[in-house]
């Protein structure tokens, strides 16, 4: 039985269902990615030869549960622009699954349990660091896509914090090699975010969310910032191998991504279809995991 399939009026709902609305609200996969991120600034920032695993694992639990509790509020400030829309209409809070207020108690308990969480097991900068995160993605770049394309700026700064976060978590610094490896990540939500409005736009638009450039067009002209932003990933993803962070088989791997993910941004400005779009979306979910597992495995 689907959420879908469950009427607006229901109220008792099964355990199963009520954990499965849970999960939605949590935002689960994308909170899953986020923590990987972050795991991955961990392992790289790692100096010591006894590993803490103590550390990891508070990481990975506090910020899945920060993430996840950013994700729940988004959705609970946007729940009637969701119901607007066909890819988020069947969330748990357009169809009245779970009440708004039973959702607002489980994002500040699931909130304040990450940020403890972080506290007692890594250091107060990483708790800092995530809580800042998670009150300018709520707060601020929350209400902007509603305003215009500068919440995709304002979203890149909490979007790009993770691996930042497991850096800090290791080291309890923020240094040049914390600010290279959110640098990348910080770039690389540009053309991610405006590859996904493009593709979304017409769900956008009637929820009033304004995240694509040049006016809102979906043009060449946007289409050649989502090149330009691309292209800056090449200069960027060499940084770790530059500075010593990594050795230089990464530094390749990380070039040939950037060389292809680039290559699909000509497409897209040649044709401006949804289809080129769409790989451009799907380019960008596979060049960030790739290329810091790259890393990791340059590392050890």
């Amino acid at each position: 039985m689907s959420l879908l399939n469950i009427s607006k009026e229901s109220t008792n709902l099964s355990w199963p269902l009520r954990l499965k609305a849970y999960a939605d609200l949590l935002k689960v996969r994308l909170s899953a990615l986020v923590t990987f991120s972050a795991a991955f600034g961990f392992v790289l920032g790692q100096q010591s030869p006894a590993f803490s695993w103590a550390g990891l694992a508070g990481l990975v639990i506090g910020g899945f549960l920060i993430s996840g509790a950013s994700g729940a509020a988004n959705e609970i400030l946007e729940r009637e622009f969701d119901g607007l829309m066909k890819r988020t209409q069947g969330r748990p809070l357009p169809m009245n699954v779970i009440s708004v207020l039973e959702a607002q108690w489980f994002t500040i308990f699931t909130a304040a349990l990450g940020l403890m969480i972080l506290w007692f097991f890594t250091n107060p900068l990483t708790t800092v660091l995530g809580l800042s995160s998670m009150v300018l993605y709520v707060f601020v770049y929350t209400p902007l896509k509603r305003v215009g394309p500068i919440a995709v700026l304002v979203g890149a700064i909490p979007g790009a914090m993770p691996p930042l976060l497991g850096w800090t978590a290791a080291t309890g610094a923020i240094t040049y090699e914390a600010l290279i490896i959110f640098g990348i990540q910080f770039i690389w939500q540009f053309p991610h975010f405006w590859a996904i409005a493009w593709v979304s736009d017409e769900d956008y638009k009637k929820a009033g969310f304004k995240l694509l450039p040049s006016g809102g067009g979906k043009d060449l002209n946007t289409a050649f910032q989502i090149m330009i932003y691309t292209l800056f990933l090449l200069p960027l993803g060499l940084l770790p191998t530059y500075f010593g962070l990594t050795g230089l088989n990464s530094g390749i791997v990380a070039t040939i991504c950037g060389v292809l993910f680039l290559a699909q941004t000509f497409s897209l400005m040649r044709d401006c279809s949804r289809k080129s779009a769409l790989k451009i979306m799907f380019g960008s979910f596979l060049y960030l995991p790739i290329v810091q597992i790259a890393y990791l495995l340059d590392k050890v």
